[in-house]
């Protein structure tokens, strides 16, 4: 089975990818808030790589509550799911973006990589943890 971690960042899409042990940095797309479009990228890659499940990062608040950035993945998802037929599966990414920062970090990496790579990074965290979890 194939998959693909998807973290929705304000400014970016990190992508990942696996064959269902490992998780791995596949790009990062820059978007302007044009959601259609980066669906349609996300199903091209859907189909050439030939992924079977797709798992988006879902950004809750610390206290549990679903706000403005959990209302727009939402419908990320939904167009994923429409374009594409597939489950999106939503994993929670709660520090995901801070855990990938600290990781950037302890590899060295300057400031300004760790601003493009960051979303990257977060999305290989999200898939990897819904493996971990689906393994166990």
């Amino acid at each position: 089975m194939r998959y693909i971690g998807l973290d929705l960042g304000t400014k970016t899409l990190g992508i990942s990818l696996s064959n269902g042990i490992i998780a791995s940095n596949y790009m990062t797309l820059r978007h302007n808030e044009e959601y259609e479009k980066m669906a349609m990228e996300v199903k091209n890659i859907v189909l050439e790589k030939h992924i079977d499940k797709i798992v988006l990062g879902f950004p809750k608040n610390m206290n549990n509550s679903v706000g403005e950035r959990a209302n727009i993945t939402l419908e990320f998802k939904k167009m994923l799911e429409d374009l594409t037929n597939l489950e999106v599966i939503l994993e929670d990414e709660r520090l995901t973006s801070k855990v990938a920062n600290a990781a950037l970090i302890n590899a060295s990496t300057s400031r300004k990589k760790r601003k493009e790579k960051v979303d990257g990074v977060a999305s290989v965290i999200i898939l990897q943890s819904y493996l971990d979890r689906k393994v166990n």
